[in-house]
């Protein structure tokens, strides 16, 4: 069971690198020259990522639904190819339509190749004592917003915003698609509680005897709280810089506060790792919920002096609540059905992900750093809903 550990969370959170790498850190690099070349408005352009997001959010279901009947492996290898086939499509772009069909088909992939399907396809392997792996997955794709912005600026300035869509294409096909194939395929479950196989390590897999199902209160509160976090970090990523400027940070200060935010979540998964794992996820995510409207709160009252330790803060809390999406769903339901659950939670996430750059830059130009408020009011939000979500422990992930 160990090498499964060792084998799935090496797999899937190195090619979480190359999947968010060619999604989430793409557009901000090769939107300029993009535009530039296709005579296009940058609004226009990140319309399109947003139509992106939307895609996946509405494939969602999909896709889970898909590795609990498939496993992980064929689910995320045909994530490569269809992000293969999105990039070379958006190499060769030659207009606005072209450009919005090949994001869409990005946004296909990104349903069955980012975060939602790998704890899926972790679940799917180890069963409901999953935590550990969901955090080791996520400590390796912290990594990815230093390695796709370095690599895609690297390419660009060579060969061109086109030789970037070509690169992650190649690596997807070329690295992607082979790394995927390592992980331990699944024979078919059946529809009762019995424990499928890992076919080719013939390992069990772990189905506890399912309590009753929670509320559908329950349901709704997790959707709600992952969709306003999701919107909280989205706004920040795209915005933190000018936030901080506003509040009377240097703009080259600010940038290089800015980038803190991707080590701090990375250490709030080793923090997680190391005493969260102990207590109920939903205790951890509780306290993590209350990292950014905390921060926030300190950085509004004391202004630019308190800008560091705000960016550390809410790095550390969005680095806990990106892991609760996996674990707190696995601890409340358990793994029957996680993969089709996993896609109906998150699909308000990949809208309010999609909304957050337009409403808090339009926030930001008509309050200022003000607007800080008003994620503040989605933190405390967040906060309450999770206080109003029961503590199951019979079905806590170990």
């Amino acid at each position: 069971m160990i090498n499964l550990v060792y084998r799935s969370v090496g797999v899937v959170g190195a090619a979480q690198i190359l999947a968010s790498g060619a999604t989430h850190y793409l557009p901000a690099v090769i939107a300029a020259a993009a535009c530039q070349e296709l005579e296009l408005s940058n609004s226009l352009f990140f319309a399109a990522y947003s139509m992106a997001l939307a895609v996946s959010g509405l494939a969602g279901p999909f896709a889970g639904r898909l590795v609990d009947r498939m496993g992980g492996r064929p689910v995320l290898m045909m994530s490569n190819v269809i992000f293969a086939i999105g990039l070379i499509l958006m190499a060769l772009s030659i207009g606005t339509l072209s450009l919005f069909i090949s994001f869409a088909i990005i946004g296909f992939g990104m349903a069955m190749g980012l975060f939602e399907v790998a704890f899926s396809a972790i679940v799917r392997l180890i069963g409901k004592n999953s935590r550990n792996a969901i955090t080791g997955v996520t400590l390796l794709a912290g990594f990815a917003s230093a390695v796709g912005w370095t690599s895609s600026v690297y390419v660009e300035s060579r060969y061109g915003w086109r030789g970037v869509c070509w690169f992650w294409a190649l690596l997807h096909l070329c690295f992607g698609l082979p790394l995927h194939s390592l992980l331990p395929s699944i024979s078919k479950t059946r529809v009762n509680n019995a424990a499928p196989a890992a076919s080719d390590l013939q390992i069990k897999i772990e189905e506890p005897s399912q309590p009753p199902e929670p509320s559908k209160l329950t349901g709704y509160l997790l959707a709600f709280v992952f969709a306003i976090s999701a919107f909280i970090g989205m706004a920040l990523m795209s915005h933190l810089p000018r936030l901080l400027e506003g509040m009377g940070v240097p703009l080259a200060v600010a940038f290089s506060i800015g980038a803190l935010v991707g080590p701090s979540q990375v250490m709030g998964r080793l923090i997680d790792f190391a005493f969260l794992r102990k207590i109920h996820p939903l205790i951890g995510t509780r306290i993590a919920a209350l990292a950014h409207p905390l921060s926030g709160a300190l950085l509004l009252l004391i202004g630019a002096p308190f800008a560091l330790p705000f960016v550390v803060l809410h790095g550390l809390g969005n680095g806990v609540l990106i892991i609760s999406r996996g674990t707190l769903p696995l601890a409340i339901y358990g793994t029957k059905g996680y993969g089709q659950r996993q896609g109906w939670l998150m699909m308000p996430s990949k809208f309010a992900q999609a909304a957050a750059p337009f409403v808090f830059g339009l926030a930001l130009s008509e309050w200022g750093s003000n607007s800080l408020w008003l994620t503040w009011g989605l933190g405390m939000s967040v906060f309450i809903a999770l206080w109003m979500i029961p503590i199951n422990q019979s079905k806590s992930s170990g």
